[in-house]
């Protein structure tokens, strides 16, 4: 019956693996698609039936992206505001749940319940007035712009929360004792115990702000204010796309993203599964 039962296991794990790489693959394909359509001639790009594995691999399409578009000025925009989001949503989001998570205040759920709900409205519907109020304050095509409406959100805020809140407490009595105010404890106590969840928001961000592409379209006009994910858009003409090197435009944009989630995969892992431990 043991190796009956042994066996069973054996099995079943079996199965996942074997699904599981089936849907790795199936997430890699558009990706190595991207990859070879970058290499390809025009020609190959768009011939019928498709053509997979490039005759020749033709590294022009990168050299042309570049002198197509200003790299250098999307690189820049893309770090400085993609940098100041993440600071911003790791400091006010950490704040935020802390109040909710340690700190006993009147209307404490309610409130957090109302910060939720915001969740499940679509990002979509904040558009009109984000933009009407970056107007009023004459930040119409400016980094500023890109920046502040994305320094704080929900979400990390629920995230930090949920973490914070699997923190034995015992280490917040223990600091009061010893004369720690609140933002002694949120600062020397909290912040260092939650550096795999704080990891994991800032992975997050930075993958949401690189890869923005509604909001910097709609509140930037000119070449000199856009991100790489706008700034892409300029590869894409009105009757005729090249598609090799929009393809070669895309990879430019997207390696450093995967350099980073190979760097920090660890952190990012540990951070998501340590935030649902506790209610």
């Amino acid at each position: 019956m043991r190796a009956t039962g042994i066996r069973t296991t054996n099995r079943t794990k079996l199965i996942i693996h074997a699904l599981l790489i089936v849907g790795a693959v199936l997430m890699m394909i558009p990706f190595v698609w991207m990859l070879l359509t970058s290499f390809k001639s025009l020609t190959e790009s768009t011939h019928v039936p498709p053509v997979i594995i490039p005759k020749s691999f033709n590294f022009d399409n990168y050299t042309k992206a570049m002198v197509s578009l200003p790299f250098k000025t999307f690189y820049f925009n893309t770090i400085v505001t993609t940098a100041a989001k993440t600071i911003g949503q790791l400091f006010f989001c950490s704040l935020a749940a802390y109040a909710f998570a340690r700190l006993s205040f009147p209307g404490r759920n309610i409130m957090f319940i109302l910060c939720l709900s915001v969740l499940m409205v679509p990002g979509q519907v904040f558009i009109i007035p984000q933009y009407m109020i970056m107007k009023q304050l004459g930040w119409i095509d400016s980094l500023q712009a890109l920046i502040v409406p994305g320094l704080f959100s929900v979400f990390g805020t629920f995230l930090l929360r949920q973490f914070f809140m699997t923190i034995p407490r015992e280490l917040e009595e223990a600091a009061k004792l010893d004369g720690c105010r609140y933002f002694g404890i949120y600062w020397r106590v909290i912040i260092p115990l939650a550096k795999p969840g704080l990891v994991a928001l800032a992975i997050f961000t930075i993958l949401w702000s690189w890869n923005d592409l509604l909001w910097p379209i709609i509140v930037n006009t000119s070449m000199e204010k856009m991100p790489l994910s706008a700034g892409l858009a300029y590869l894409q003409g009105e009757h005729f796309t090249n598609f090799p090197v929009l393809m070669a435009g895309s990879i430019l944009a997207v390696w450093p993203m995967i350099l980073m989630f190979l760097f920090f995969q660890r952190y990012f892992i540990e951070g998501i599964a340590l935030t649902g431990t506790k209610q």
